[in-house]
């Protein structure tokens, strides 16, 4: 007779990160006993009808974390848990086998005491030995597939300049000492670093909004990095980032109506990018969604569509010019005629300023605590993205509520979406002349 083996969690015992034991069950001539495989999971992460760890895919991976935090393990801690179990199983044939080679009649006393001679020490779990930059590669590696395509762009920038930042102290970094003092010391690196264009050889230097982003990357892949077993000096946590604000550039009703009513008969190219634009223009639309847009999601009076940064169902409603655009294309298979996102930046600015959107603009940044302001017309500084934000600061200028603009656009937070708000001139224009005219 041969003994069936069989694993079971014990529920009865799981620990304050949620780990249940798993134990190893033999059965042999209607007899059973328990012994323990050394290996803890979490109950998410064992199937017991196929007596196996489930192989977690990156999405149940990201659920998991939001759920037990850094108790979820690596992929490759999981794969060697399931070597093990089948090692297991192997250990016990082969002792078997050796008992009937012998012809050796054995119970199940016998057999458990055999296991156990010949289990194998528990080697202590190394913590994880990558570096800053090897676990940098690992976390684009382990997020580029449910990330928005080139979002991981940021963290290929941290890289380098980390990279920089090492080759100018002279010292290797390693996690627990990327503290408060080295997050002041990286800040002040990336103020002075001057960068040289490859293609052009012009050198430039970062401003504060650019330094802010890569330090808040840092303080967020740090995190990551704490939560997949790392030792984290927790300094990093109390250094406080500064934001400036952004400018809002966007087209008020007198300068989108110059664009609505030019004359671009001879020009089908500007013609195009014009229609294109004019539609961001009146549906809050990023360009990606626009990229993305099929008929299959245009109804009868609305736009149904899934955006595509925020994985959001959206209901978008058509408008008299968005109809008159969707019909001018109605021939065609795409909605609308895209081009590439670096054409049309390069196409939207020389429309822009054959309407003669030229009113200039002063733009201020700052590197450190030095103030630089450029004068622009602001036909330079349009792009792709002044449609969404033209569609907001038009349709509060009309009077539609801040959460009915926050729902047609997608912006959950109102915090990001309140610059939109206290830019909006001619509703305090408007205010003002009611109050004290």
């Amino acid at each position: 007779m041969e003994a069936t083996v069989k694993f079971i969690l014990r529920h009865d015992l799981e620990n304050k990160k949620g780990e249940q034991p798993l134990m190893i069950v033999v059965h042999l001539a209607g007899k059973r006993k328990l012994m323990s495989s050394g290996i803890k999971l979490l109950p998410d992460l064992w199937s017991a009808d196929k007596q196996e760890i489930v192989d977690m895919t990156a999405k149940q991976k990201t659920q998991l974390e939001k759920k037990f935090g850094s108790a979820v393990p690596p992929k490759s801690y999981l794969l060697q848990y399931q070597d093990d179990l089948l090692e297991i199983r192997t250990r016990i044939r082969q002792i078997e086998e050796s008992f009937r080679a012998q012809d050796v009649p054995y119970d199940l006393d016998m057999l458990m005491t055999k296991i156990k001679e010949s289990k194998k020490p528990k080697i202590k779990k190394a913590e994880p030995t990558y570096s800053v930059y090897d676990f940098i590669d690992l976390y684009i590696k382990e997020n580029e597939l449910t990330r928005v395509r080139g979002s991981m762009i940021v963290y290929k920038s941290l890289k380098r300049h980390l990279k920089n930042y090492q080759d100018q102290i002279n010292e290797n970094f390693k996690f627990e000492n990327m503290d408060y003092a080295f997050m002041q010391g990286f800040q002040n690196f990336l103020i002075n670093h001057k960068i040289v264009h490859r293609t052009t050889g012009t050198v430039s230097t970062l401003n504060n909004i650019t330094i802010a982003k890569q330090l808040s990357t840092l303080k967020t892949f740090l995190g990551y990095a704490k939560r997949k077993g790392f030792k984290i000096a927790e300094g990093y946590k109390d250094f406080t980032i500064k934001k400036e604000k952004l400018e809002v550039i966007a087209l008020n009703k007198k300068e989108f109506d110059s664009l609505y009513v030019l004359d671009l008969t001879s020009n089908s190219r500007l013609d195009q990018v014009r229609d294109v634009f004019l539609f961001s223009c009146v549906t809050g639309y990023r360009f990606s969604d626009l990229c993305q847009l099929k008929r299959e999601h245009i109804k009868a009076d609305e736009i149904r569509m899934t955006i595509t940064k925020t994985k959001e169902p959206s209901v978008v409603p058509l408008t008299r010019i968005s109809r008159e655009i969707l019909k001018k294309y109605s021939d065609r298979i795409s909605p609308l005629p895209m081009i590439s996102n670096q054409k049309f930046n390069k196409y939207v600015k020389e429309l822009c300023k054959l309407a003669e959107i030229d009113d200039p603009v002063e733009i201020i940044r700052y590197r450190g605590s030095e103030r630089i302001a450029n004068m622009c017309p602001k036909y330079d500084l349009v792009s792709a993205h002044t449609g969404r934000k033209t569609f907001v600061t038009i349709s509060l200028s009309k009077g539609i509520p801040a959460e009915v603009v926050m729902k047609i656009t997608g912006h959950s937070d109102y915090k990001s979406f309140k610059r939109y708000v206290d830019v909006d001139e001619d509703r305090k224009r408007n205010a003002m002349s009611l109050a004290w005219d």
